[in-house]
């Protein structure tokens, strides 16, 4: 193997039960496997902010030294450990400041749990966590950057929220919570501990709210594709077709607690695949 394979091996392993999975395995081989370089560099620093390990001030310096590691990669010297964006970086023009922009996000999580943040803060949130990661992406999809940029712009921040309305109880579990402080008010809910909001029947009122205005990123999303731009754009149009039956799925059910983690069957999945995916 060379440095690069262990680490897409392994981002290939984590994936391969996620709807994520799917939308990649419409890509060729080469712009797959920059795909899930990507992904492997976002679950390597997401690991740095979640797992736990070590104090916050040496999370900091963890994700302070991908810094120096990406720039010695953009200068030329990779270091072992980055080697594996190599390639991509190289064929596909990846900016650097866009995996910056990832880390800034796991900072956001370092520096202290979110609880609450008023809607200012949620959208930098996604902006750094999941619309940077958007616009590598669309490098990778071979998308012009105005267009490129607006559907990461819309479609990262559609998936972000959706996965916070799927994840309350986690990331209650550890002391997180990524709901709006406006949308909290206006349910007359008061801001405290993450598990009590959780555990409060009226949050179902404040996730309607953030499922809103993901539907809104969404529509936002597919008009750009609507306009067929340029580009491989079978896979981001497949994610979020998929990622929006999964939030039509939780509305249905609704938030209020207990709440169960929706996952699409595997024959729904194949029907949007099929649909949105080989077809779209």
């Amino acid at each position: 193997m060379t440095t690069a394979e262990p680490v897409i091996a392994q981002a290939q392993q984590k994936a391969s039960n996620s709807s994520f999975y799917s939308a990649m395995r419409l890509m060729p081989k080469a712009e797959r496997e920059a795909m899930f370089a990507i992904y492997g560099f976002c679950r390597l620093v997401d690991d740095i902010a979640d797992d736990g390990i070590g104090t916050r001030p040496e999370r900091a310096v963890q994700l302070a030294q991908w810094r120096a590691d990406l720039d010695a990669l953009y200068a030329g010297h990779p270091p072992p450990r980055a080697q594996f964006l190599a390639e991509p970086v190289a064929r596909y023009g990846l900016r650097k400041a866009d995996f910056l922009t990832v880390i800034d996000g796991m900072d956001m999580d370092v520096a202290a749990d979110i609880v609450a943040p008023d809607l200012a803060t949620l959208d930098l949130y996604c902006e750094r966590v999941a619309s940077a990661v958007g616009r590598l992406s669309i490098k990778v999809f071979g998308m012009d950057e105005g267009p490129g940029d607006e559907l990461a712009h819309h479609l990262g921040r559609a998936l972000q929220l959706t996965n916070i309305l799927r994840d309350i109880n986690e990331d209650a579990g550890i002391g997180r919570l990524y709901l709006p402080r406006e949308y909290l008010v206006e349910a007359r809910m008061a801001v405290s501990d993450p598990k009590t909001i959780a555990a409060d029947p009226r949050i179902d009122e404040v996730c309607k709210l953030v499922a809103r205005d993901a539907h809104g990123f969404y529509a936002g999303a597919a008009a750009v594709l609507a306009k067929r731009p340029k580009g491989r754009l079978a896979t981001p149009r497949l994610m979020g077709a998929v990622y929006e039956e999964i939030l039509r799925q939780t509305e249905a059910v609704g938030w209020a607690p207990p709440r169960k983690r929706v996952s699409l069957s595997k024959p729904r999945l194949l029907v949007i695949v099929l649909r949105h995916g080989l077809f779209g």
